[in-house]
């Protein structure tokens, strides 16, 4: 994996962040502000991404809420990226600890997805009104410029959707080559259909943090993460070793935690991401050494 690669798509789905989840504005034409756009590759927006938000039993009427989830950019180079940001009800489905699954809904004989997942995908859309499908509206958007290519990424729930894109676009359009950077994903299926993934985007980069507890759930045999996987690691080296990251759940899980750790890997050229305030280092806990 090039680490400079996945911080700029990191970067991108970090801006996808910036806009609260309310705001449906449609963004086609913006271009990406500079801070997150490390190598000048010049992102425009094609459409900003809709659907609903992640339904949970302790929050079951989340999914009546159209949000938005991201965005459809291109480069100057003719690349095309999309972006699915991650949501607070995250959390919510680790409590619940009801992962449910239901057929894939992309293609025939790829298995299950988790159902909450599932639901949020199957919305997911360039429009607020959730009327134009995503991925089959790839063949339709005015893009600036002949696509060149088309890599899909993802933070925690955005990861999981950006999972299930990968193997839609693989499956049901002309783009048969996708890349996939993914970060700090849950596994999303079960093991028919992380197969059925693995055999179709042998171009994805699963990258996570060894501390996150989200990449650990659901948990197998039902579930499978698919392959690809890049470790990253909040403890240093030393004994007893150092912090990287405050020890926190929250800390390990953040989209800035996983860039700043990528930029500590050889051969980052691009500036490195800071941490959160709250995740300076601090102290591991004694049982950790």
């Amino acid at each position: 994996m090039d680490a400079n690669n996945a911080i700029q798509f990191g970067q991108l789905v970090a801006a996808a962040y910036t806009v609260a989840p309310t705001d449906l504005s449609q963004e086609a034409g913006k271009t990406i502000p500079a801070s997150f756009d490390p190598y000048g590759n010049n992102y425009s927006v094609i459409t900003t991404i809709y659907s609903n938000d992640l339904a949970t039993d302790m929050n079951p009427d989340r999914d009546k809420h159209v949000v938005s989830f991201g965005y459809v950019l291109q480069d100057k180079n003719r690349n095309v990226v999309i972006v699915i940001r991650g949501t607070s009800g995250i959390w919510e489905w680790v409590h619940d600890a009801e992962f449910l699954y239901v057929p894939c809904p992309v293609t025939s004989g790829a298995g299950s997805t988790d159902d909450g997942f599932t639901a949020i995908y199957k919305a997911l859309s360039v429009d607020a009104l959730l009327q134009n499908s995503l991925v089959a509206s790839l063949a339709t958007l005015k893009f600036n410029l002949p696509v060149n290519s088309i890599t899909i990424c993802g933070h925690s729930l955005g990861a999981a959707l950006a999972t299930i894109a990968a193997l839609d676009v693989t499956a049901n359009t002309s783009f048969k080559n996708p890349t996939a950077y993914t970060y700090a994903s849950p596994r999303t299926g079960d093991p028919a259909f992380a197969s059925a993934y693995n055999r179709s985007v042998p171009n994805t980069f699963r990258i996570a943090n060894r501390s996150d507890v989200v990449p650990m759930l659901p948990l197998p045999p039902m579930y499978e993460h698919v392959l690809g996987l890049v470790e990253l690691n909040t403890a240093g080296t030393g004994n007893p070793p150092s912090v990287l990251v405050n020890y926190s759940i929250p800390c390990e899980h953040m989209l800035t935690t996983y860039l700043y750790l990528l930029g500590r890997l050889p051969g980052v050229t691009s500036q490195q991401v800071p941490l959160d305030a709250s995740c300076q280092p601090k102290s591991l806990p004694t049982a950790l050494y």
